[in-house]
């Protein structure tokens, strides 16, 4: 990867599923000799192409797309492996003299790569977890959790005595590497990030016509033969894994035999509604984001008006 004296200008286009954020990014590529870079935890995958909404070529137009559809259902993926590939992708991007488009929904991947994380990777100590678990059901979590303030109290206030996995996981991370949560936390952010950021978000002010647009989605995936793609992922994976995709597993039930095809697809638009809405807070918290409303502006003029000013400044 080229390292760079100066920071790598990159357009980030964000929001909510159903939002319009693929045409927008294809747009801009376009406009500006741009290239896409996925951010979706699940377009990364291969074999879940209707539930996951991933471009098909024509929808493309041309425009080269990195990051998409590269995995097997079954392959296990982090954030971090996620991050260090997108680096990559951005700085070949740009060395060729072309803009780095990042496409995607996954808040996590986007904040994760804008604000340089750097992910501390250490082995997993099983004899140290199983130990941990037993614990855990010995005390239980608000033990737990006065047993965490001691040695972190800022991670300790953050998370509910239910929340198991992570009251485990900020104990297994102090005994492994003598650091705390709250310390690799400040530590994974002490780098400058190596992208100059232009965050464009894309919704709705109208909740609702979004909503419309998540219930119409799931209604041409059904058409476009979204059942037979989550029957044949549900028999390579078990229910596991990419099967999780929203879009999948709330067809199980109909799959399985234990609700009408009905009933599935209402679960569906409601879960995927919920989806929204959670991508929405998330990414309401980041002032950095550029909003465009579909629904009062026009996105592809207003994107570009933005991404102009942008190139322009030194």
């Amino acid at each position: 990867m080229a390292e760079y004296s100066k920071k790598t200008k990159a357009v980030f286009v964000v929001g909510p599923t159903a939002s319009g954020k693929t045409e927008l990014g294809i747009h801009i590529a376009k406009h500006f000799n741009g290239e896409i870079v996925s951010a979706d935890s699940m377009q990364i995958y291969n074999g879940i192409h209707i539930a996951s909404a991933a471009p098909d070529v024509e929808e493309m137009q041309g425009i080269p797309h990195h990051l998409l559809e590269f995995l097997e259902t079954d392959d296990v993926f982090s954030v971090a492996d996620y991050v260090k590939l997108a680096r990559q992708c951005i700085a070949d991007i740009a060395d060729r003299g072309k803009l780095p488009v990042i496409v995607g929904g996954t808040g996590l991947y986007i904040n994760s790569l804008i604000d340089n994380t750097e992910f501390v990777e250490e082995a997993v100590d099983l004899t140290l977890r199983n130990r941990l678990e037993k614990r855990f059901e010995l005390l239980g979590g608000e033990m737990m959790l006065d047993e965490l303030s001691e040695i972190d109290k800022e991670t300790a206030k953050r998370l509910h005595p239910n929340d198991r996995r992570r009251i485990i996981r900020a104990f297994e991370i102090y005994y492994s590497t003598g650091k705390t949560v709250t310390e690799q936390n400040l530590l994974s952010h002490s780098t400058p990030s190596f992208v100059e950021p232009l965050i464009l978000g894309i919704t709705f002010q109208n909740r609702a016509l979004l909503y419309e647009r998540i219930n119409r989605r799931v209604d041409l995936m059904l058409e476009r033969g979204l059942l037979d793609e989550a029957r044949q992922t549900l028999n390579r994976v078990g229910g596991s894994g990419a099967f999780q995709a929203i879009g999948h597993k709330e067809l199980y039930c109909y799959l399985k035999g234990e609700c009408s095809l009905a009933e599935a697809s209402e679960l569906l638009k409601q879960q995927t509604r919920r989806y929204a809405k959670r991508q929405l807070t998330w990414f309401r918290r980041d002032d950095r984001i550029n909003w465009i409303y579909a629904d009062h502006d026009n996105p592809s003029e207003k994107g570009i008006e933005l991404v102009n000013e942008f190139l322009k400044e030194e």
